[in-house]
């Protein structure tokens, strides 16, 4: 078996006459001819030493080498056209990336314009955001997918360092007719007397409300489930249920959809919200720069 012969132009044709089913689809797939296309793969099959694919009169199959083959094809393929994106970034005078992984809460409330500020000063370094769950935000930046993570606190954090980020107060969101609407503040437990409209079982903000529930020995009265704040506001408003929101992500729903906003009374509904790495010591210089920009940011209005 001889690995370096293995060139990436074969593995590519290689995944492409699989995907096609025959070596004369594959071969005008990669705009080879079809004798170039068959020697490149039986000098694939010569450098890995056993047959890759069974040749029939419709077309071929893969062996179990074959298919472990594509498996490793694909993978390398893979990370060569990442490899591509990142070096074009370079090119293009983009000096960093910072893959960043946040919640619902910070990315509704305070990362559009901190993320704005940051990326009209350091315009060379590229943001990637995705929102997820705090829990899996954690285990992101524990296994790499993420260089840094930003969620609630009472999140597992696993070992990864944290620093805190910003502060939320969780308030009541109802219709204006509902009859706990006018009220300055209520006790949780008076608002489970109602059913409520919630994000989905694997957040934070779920997991919060599901918590205080319990330690009043009260059950949450779930009426539906859904994936955003606007979503959880639309369903308020249409008179579904009730809500448990972030008091400024809820602000811009309030006189479009004829909600309401009442205080609950208790600690818990005050959270932090955290930024997470697994070393802020090791962390690279465009994640470092970014780290300092967003703990640096003024608390947005509200």
């Amino acid at each position: 078996m001889n690995l370096y012969r293995i060139d990436l132009v074969s593995l590519s044709l290689f995944c492409v006459v699989v995907r096609s089913g025959s070596i004369s689809q594959g071969a005008s797939l990669a705009r080879m001819s079809i004798g170039a296309a068959s020697k490149r793969i039986v000098d694939l099959e010569s450098a890995v030493g056993v047959p890759l694919l069974e040749r029939h009169s419709r077309g071929v199959k893969l062996t179990l080498a074959g298919r472990a083959l594509q498996q490793h094809a694909q993978r390398i393929l893979g990370d060569i056209e990442q490899m591509g994106a990142d070096l074009s970034d370079y090119a293009r005078g983009i000096i960093g990336v910072v893959r960043l992984w946040a919640n619902t809460s910070a990315t509704t409330q305070f990362l559009p314009p901190d993320l704005a500020r940051f990326v009209q000063a350091n315009n060379g370094i590229r943001i990637e955001l995705e929102e997820r769950n705090s829990s899996e935000i954690v285990h992101a930046v524990l296994d790499g997918r993420a260089d840094i993570g930003i969620f609630a606190d009472r999140t597992p954090l696993l070992g990864i360092q944290t620093l805190n980020y910003r502060h939320d107060r969780l308030v009541l969101v109802l219709p204006k007719r509902h009859p706990l609407a006018g009220r300055r503040a209520i006790d949780f437990e008076q608002a489970l007397e109602f059913e409520f409209v919630s994000l989905s079982a694997d957040t934070s903000l779920a997991q919060r409300l599901q918590g205080v529930a319990e330690t009043l020995g009260r059950r949450m009265r779930l009426r539906i489930r859904v994936r955003s704040f606007d979503a959880m506001c639309q369903m308020v408003a249409a008179g579904l249920g009730v809500a448990v929101l972030p008091a400024t992500a809820v602000q811009p729903y309030l006189q479009s959809m004829g909600l309401e906003q009442v205080a609950i009374q208790g600690d818990w509904v005050h959270r932090q919200l955290l930024i997470g790495a697994k070393d802020f010591n090791a962390v690279a210089r465009p994640v470092r720069v970014l780290v300092e920009h967003l703990l640096a940011s003024p608390p947005a209005p509200g």
